[in-house]
C-alpha cells in the first residue's frame, strides 16, 4: 500500500470518527438542538477517550492543542466556504497537524 493511500484511508477514519463525534454531542446537546459554545472540548474530550483518534494519529494529540486545532478548522472551514463535507477537510488537517512526520506536540 502506498503512503497516499495508506494516508487516504486515515483520513476516512478520522472522518469517520469525527462524524461519530457529531452524532454523539448532537445526542447530548438535543435539548439546544445540538447548540453548544465549547463543543470543541466535547469532541476532543470523545476523541481522545472513546476513540482510535491517538492510534491513527501514531500519538495521543495534548487535548488543550487538539481543541484549539478543532476551533481553527471550523473557522478556516467556514471562510474557505468548502464544498466537501467537514469531517473530511477536518480529518485532513488533523493529519497533516498531528499525523506522522508532522511536529511533535504529544501528551507525555
Amino acid at each position: 500500500m502506498s503512503d497516499d493511500t495508506a494516508s487516504g484511508d486515515r483520513i476516512g477514519q478520522i472522518a469517520s470518527l469525527l462524524h461519530e463525534a457529531g452524532e454523539i454531542h448532537h445526542t447530548y446537546f438535543a435539548d439546544t438542538d445540538g447548540a453548544d459554545d465549547d463543543w470543541a472540548t466535547f469532541y476532543s474530550d470523545w476523541l481522545l477517550a472513546h476513540s482510535d483518534l491517538p492510534v491513527l494519529l501514531a500519538r495521543r494529540p495534548v487535548r488543550s492543542h487538539l481543541t484549539r486545532d478543532l476551533v481553527v478548522c471550523d473557522e478556516e472551514f467556514t471562510r474557505a466556504g468548502a464544498t466537501e463535507p467537514w469531517p473530511r477537510w477536518y480529518a485532513q488537517k488533523l493529519l497533516a497537524q498531528y499525523g506522522e512526520g508532522a511536529g511533535r506536540t504529544t501528551a507525555p
